[in-house]
């Protein structure tokens, strides 16, 4: 599915916690795709295209992302992205359903997923924070920069060089930055950085997410049985694949861990092959 495609496919909805950009493509029992930050929804188009058939595939962006804007006030936490996330299904009447999540939005849907667990029908992490790898230590330092007010200034000349956004953090998701189209890198970098404002809101996103609210919620994830799926890039600096296997022992509900040799973070968009296949599988 190319660029203008998956435009045309682009809705807008209003929810209790602000409106959400989001595409709502295929038929048949309903699965969201929540990307993490610095990208959106996009990250899964090629994915969303081949299961399009089997599910009514569900994908929004993130507040500050793609075309979701960021309410006054919002709160960016991960408990209050999780309340964000459920506020989205609420308006569009999303009962049961299965969530696949990247990055940030793997953080995200487990504070979701523990709290909503009766209306999961699965759960699939691509590469993601975990507890005890939120920030992940290679990501720190941007994070610390961002704490301190420096990310932003730094980051907008990025939305008009998108060769710097290749051969910075963004670019280092992919196996091959340099075969990533302009009009995609264009259309994750310039949302959040295409202004000194947005940049700020992104800055505001990396400060509020925190891990201790993924230690708040360990003990639910002792006891959380719903069938999750990991598909896991080996390759990726942030979320090396221990991380995956740690996850494994501590939910009861991890079925098995996929590792792709090689990938790296943005593997859904630069090899949905090798993760599409065991969706499939999952959801059977």
């Amino acid at each position: 599915m190319n660029l203008r495609t998956w435009e045309d496919e682009r809705g807008r909805v209003s929810t209790a916690s602000g409106d959400v950009s989001y595409v709502d493509v295929g038929e048949g029992p309903v699965a969201v795709f929540l990307h993490g930050a610095g990208t959106n929804n996009l990250l899964w188009r090629k994915a969303i295209a081949e299961l399009a058939g089997v599910r009514r595939c569900l994908a929004p962006d993130l507040p500050g992302h793609g075309g979701s804007p960021v309410p006054p006030g919002q709160d960016l936490s991960l408990n209050g992205l999780a309340r964000w996330l459920g506020d989205f299904c609420a308006a569009l009447d999303v009962g049961e359903l299965d969530l696949v999540v990247n990055n940030t939005g793997g953080a995200v849907a487990q504070v979701f997923a523990v709290h909503h667990a009766d209306r999961l029908r699965t759960l699939t992490l691509t590469n993601c924070d975990t507890r005890g790898n939120l920030p992940p230590a290679a990501f720190r330092p941007i994070v610390e920069l961002a704490e301190r007010g420096e990310l932003a200034p730094l980051s907008v000349p990025l939305a008009a060089d998108l060769d710097r956004a290749r051969a910075g953090a963004l670019g280092g998701g992919y196996e091959r930055p340099d075969l990533v189209p302009d009009e995609v890198l264009g259309a994750f970098v310039r949302p959040v950085f295409g202004t000194l404002d947005a940049a700020r809101q992104f800055e505001r996103l990396l400060t509020s997410v925190r891990g201790e609210e993924l230690d708040a919620i360990e003990p639910l994830l002792k006891e959380f049985r719903v069938p999750t799926l990991l598909v896991w890039g080996t390759g990726d600096p942030n979320f090396g694949v221990e991380w995956a296997h740690r996850f494994r022992e501590a939910v009861p509900g991890v079925t098995e861990v996929v590792e792709v040799p090689g990938a790296r973070l943005f593997f859904p968009d630069e090899r949905p092959g090798d993760l599409v296949p065991h969706l499939r599988r999952h959801w059977t």
